[in-house]
């Protein structure tokens, strides 16, 4: 994987996942040392000059009006970052705390942090050796930036707090010293500049919709199983039927679904069909298709975020300006990413009638009794819904949006705040849910389909994505203990071992 070089744009929500999961290296373009030097240089005039400046020599929140003399400047920065490192129990996965160092450097790449060039380059170097913060993931409410995970980060500028390297937690000196990396300390306006932007939700924002689109592809790929099995009216998926209406990703989702049934008896009309099935049938493309088109809005504004200046306060060389305002606010991205994840909850909720389908007599269309040949001796995949039901009320309760949960704090100094870092965690739990949700339909659909293989022949792309079911979970031929199986599919979705798979077979699904 090439070096990713860093000039604070052109960042996407892959490279997030590159370089927090998959440890690509990164390097700061010379444009963007130039800027972050110019920045420094300025504001150091205006420390020399007197000049008032919230956060570099004045306290914060409500002590913003608090001017401090000039050997309370540099301690400020390291009380700061105590102060600030104040979260609450387990530690964020590292991919989460990679891509929020990414983010922070992108900003800085900008040069309009008025941080020393020692401290972007001690994040890039954390990067690119491994050394990675320990960060609780709860604290931050969004707004004046990720604080407290964002502090955790910061105190390894002092050589504090404690680090994960080549496996290993340790005092971060220790770790710095192994992997060759300076303690740069903290000077003015190092601290703050380090801290305040809404990074670590964002980081974690972007690596939720990458793996958020994996998983609506699989839910694409088992809906055609579904279909297959419960012997689906194909005519709902015409490619002309979504462009008359016009939505981009109702269009994608009948695309990708037209690709994994070709081949099949089913799709050349060769099996007898009703002439209007159910909605969780027919309007898939158009759920599926919603989610697709909320995905990208929020992707848009993530990037945005990702690209932009979040930062307090933010200075103009080229002006020689300083302004405060809120570019920290967690808003912009809070907003969109509560729609991304009640979203999922929808897509999983239309799984699950599907699966409900498939199991009920009255509906399957001459399946058997919860697919199963010893209906009363046996219950078969019964209980594999209420396993199904438990995650989707569980997903329903995570899917009240967080950003109108502002709770005023800081004396009401900061009595607005967005709580997008409970946005994001609660994504990723959301998320979770989905890959059992949908590994159940996957396991039901595949045990369909194995009762229809002797009537007809199925489409390639489903086919394929059975036989990779099939190397996990065999045929239910009589009952045994399912929670095997059901943890076995949920891991199988998250893997995209199936996703993979299936589009060697009919190509990307990504693409309409």
């Amino acid at each position: 994987m090439e070096t990713l070089v860093i000039k604070g744009a052109g960042l996407t929500i892959e490279d997030v996942v590159n370089v927090g999961r998959h440890g690509q290296k990164v390097e700061l373009h010379p444009d963007a040392v130039k800027r972050i030097n110019a920045c420094r240089e300025m504001l150091e005039r205006k420390i020399v000059a007197g000049e008032i400046m919230y956060g570099v020599n004045t306290g914060i929140g409500e002590f913003s009006e608090v001017v401090l003399n000039d050997d309370q400047v540099k301690d400020f920065q390291k009380y700061l970052i105590y102060n600030h490192a104040a979260g609450i129990g387990d530690p964020a996965p590292i991919e989460y705390v990679r891509g929020a160092m990414l983010g922070r450097i992108n900003v800085h790449a900008h040069g309009n942090s008025g941080s020393r060039l020692e401290i972007t380059q001690t994040l890039v170097d954390l990067l690119n050796k491994g050394v990675t913060p320990f960060v609780c993931q709860k604290g931050s409410v969004g707004a004046s930036g990720d604080l407290a995970p964002m502090s955790q980060i910061a105190l390894l500028m002092m050589g504090e707090g404690k680090a994960y390297y080549k496996g290993e937690l340790m005092d971060s000196k220790i770790a710095m010293e192994k992997a060759g990396i300076p303690v740069p300390g903290l000077k003015a306006r190092d601290g703050l500049a380090t801290i305040n932007g809404s990074n670590f939700l964002t980081a974690m924002s972007a690596i939720f919709l990458v793996d958020a689109n994996n998983w609506l592809k699989q839910a694409e790929i088992a809906t055609a199983m579904s279909l297959e099995a419960l012997k689906a009216n194909m005519k709902p998926y015409s490619r002309l039927l979504h462009e008359v209406r016009g939505f981009k990703g109702a269009v994608r989702s009948a695309e990708s679904i037209n690709k994994l049934v070709t081949g099949g008896d089913l799709k050349e009309g060769r099996v007898k069909c009703k002439v209007q099935d159910a909605y969780s049938m027919r309007s898939t493309p158009q759920v599926i298709g919603s989610a697709h088109d909320a995905m990208a809005y929020a992707r848009s504004q993530v990037e945005i975020e990702l690209n932009g200046v979040g930062d307090n306060p933010i200075f103009f060389p080229d002006k020689n300006l300083q302004l405060s305002g809120a570019n920290f606010q967690g808003s912009p991205v809070a907003v969109p990413m509560d729609m991304a994840g009640y979203c999922i909850t929808m897509v999983s909720v239309l799984s699950e009638r599907r699966m409900n389908r498939l199991n009920n007599p009255a509906l399957s269309v001459g399946l058997p009794a919860f697919l199963t040949k010893g209906a009363g001796m046996f219950s078969g995949l019964m209980l594999s819904q209420y396993t199904a039901d438990m995650q989707i009320v569980e997903q329903r309760i995570l899917s009240a949006p967080a950003c109108i949960q502002s709770i005023p704090a800081a004396a009401d100094q900061e009595d607005f705040v967005s709580m997008g870092m409970n946005t994001a965690i609660k994504n990723f739990q959301i998320l979770d849910n989905a890959y059992g949700i949908l590994g159940i339909e996957f396991m039901a659909a595949a045990q369909a389909l194995d009762f229809r293989k002797e009537e007809y022949s199925f489409g390639h792309g489903v086919q394929k994505a059975k036989d990779v079911v099939r190397k996990y979970v065999d045929f239910l031929e009589i009952d045994r203990p399912l929670y095997p199986d059901h943890t076995v599919m949920k891991e199988l979705v998250k893997s995209c071992e199936i996703l993979t798979e299936v589009e060697k077979v009919v190509g990307s699904l990504e693409k309409y």
